[in-house]
């Protein structure tokens, strides 16, 4: 019942694929990533929906969202997916969209969050799971986790640390969900 949707390697999804969390379905915005791969490995059906498909965005995002519901996902969980999600995705699962930010939100929203950090000398930055809305990684928060940040650290050695979070704080909080014991 959870459509996960990737736009690179899956590690977040092979982390939800390890927990046993029911992965009906994986959409992808890019041809060709390991995410797609992962999903096949583990029996999962796969879609791929590049925007030059589409008239525009709604539009596209209209079919991936209808193609997920016809896959049985009552879940989206966004697992590195890297676009914005439009108002006819947003209306097909009305509070029932998921995502993994490297950041403790709602400190660094966006695409750069880790270089952000960064740049701004935090001595700690985070993970953070939450809920999808309009806006950009401003939904209501599942759960944060706090990763230090060393003087040593360059943004891929600060990346492979948070993700490493990501992979046990994402099944834990879509198990949460899934329980019905977090809603937005």
């Amino acid at each position: 019942m959870i459509g996960v949707l990737a736009s690179g390697e899956g590690t977040n999804l092979q982390a939800l694929l390890d927990a046993g969390l029911p992965v009906v379905a994986v959409a992808s915005n890019k041809p060709g990533v390991r995410a797609l791969d992962r999903a096949e490995a583990a029996g999962v059906a796969t879609g791929v929906f590049p925007l030059e498909e589409y008239g525009n965005r709604e539009e596209r995002d209209g079919a991936l969202g209808l193609w997920l519901s016809e896959q049985g996902a009552e879940v989206a969980v966004l697992a590195g997916y890297m676009h914005l999600l439009t108002a006819p995705f947003l209306e097909l699962f009305p509070d029932r969209i998921v995502n993994v930010h490297p950041s403790l939100l709602p400190k660094y929203p966006g695409m750069h969050a880790i270089e952000e950090a960064l740049a701004a000398g935090e001595t700690s930055t985070g993970a953070t799971v939450h809920f999808v809305d309009e806006g950009i990684d401003s939904g209501p928060i599942i759960g944060q986790v706090r990763v230090a940040i060393f003087e040593s650290d360059t943004i891929d050695t600060l990346r492979q640390r948070i993700q490493s979070v990501e992979h046990w704080l994402l099944p834990g909080c879509i198990s949460l969900y899934l329980e019905g014991k977090v809603w937005p």
